[in-house]
């Protein structure tokens, strides 16, 4: 009686621990950016966003999708890249309304202008939507047609999840270049690396398709070696402290 009892709370332990993992999983991307939209609604300023990180995230996310239908993932990932499709597009609707409002003498540039040089940098919410539904098409049309090949469906679930773990890289290269990590949200670079390696074991855990993991693992070592230049740079300084804030990358916006 006492065994019975023991693995039915256990059993419902169990349950508790995969719900509230399959939830942080879903929805754990999308924190840092909740305080970032914050910010631009209330300073009216979208200068310190880069909107490439939405590019980079919703062409990320849509390619992980198309995946899933040649090689099946664990559903929670599903809606993780569903929630960071939304997420992305309602930075790049924020992003865009306040621009408009603060140039209003510039040339409306559009999507449909196939223009290379204003590439997502368009005026209106409305281009990225065509462009991310364009993408989304052509994306799907190969998909379809090559679903049946092994080598097509691996390197896409690769690509994914690839685009996705280079996110931390621009970052780790500005403070190459600057020998400096002044500037950089210390808390911030810890989110990634606590999110990123429970990310990573939840892979490991859920036996997520070798792609997922491989980059996982990825992501962490970038963000160690970004920890590992704020020792560097804090102890060993390569050049004078200045008080002017650097670039930050695009995953830490």
């Amino acid at each position: 009686m006492d065994e019975v009892i023991m693995d039915q709370v256990m059993y419902a332990v169990h349950q508790v621990v995969s719900w509230v993992a399959s939830v942080a999983i879903i929805f754990g991307g999308i924190v840092p950016y909740i305080p970032q939209y914050r910010d631009i609604r209330r300073t009216q300023n979208a200068e310190g966003f880069s909107t490439y990180v939405c590019l980079v995230l919703l062409v990320a996310n849509i390619l992980r999708i198309l995946f899933r239908f040649g090689r099946y993932f664990e559903t929670p990932l599903l809606w993780q890249s569903i929630i960071m499709i939304v997420t992305m597009l309602i930075m790049l609707n924020l992003c865009t309304s306040v621009r408009m409002a603060t140039e209003l003498n510039t040339k409306r540039r559009s999507f449909t202008d196939f223009d290379w040089n204003y590439f997502w940098s368009w005026s209106r919410f409305v281009d990225y939507l065509q462009c991310v539904l364009a993408f989304t098409v052509l994306a799907a049309y190969v998909t379809y047609l090559l679903l049946d090949s092994v080598l097509f469906v691996e390197s896409l679930g690769f690509l994914a999840v690839f685009t996705e773990a280079m996110l931390g890289t621009p970052q780790l290269y500005c403070n190459y270049q600057n020998k400096s990590t002044e500037g950089m949200s210390i808390k911030m670079v810890l989110m990634w690396t606590s999110g990123d390696t429970f990310k990573t074991v939840y892979f490991l855990l859920t036996q997520a398709p070798m792609q997922f993991w491989i980059c996982g693992l990825l992501q962490v070592c970038v963000d160690f070696a970004i920890l590992f230049q704020v020792y560097y740079y804090s102890y060993y300084p390569q050049k004078p402290i200045s008080h002017t804030t650097h670039t930050t990358s695009a995953k830490a916006l």
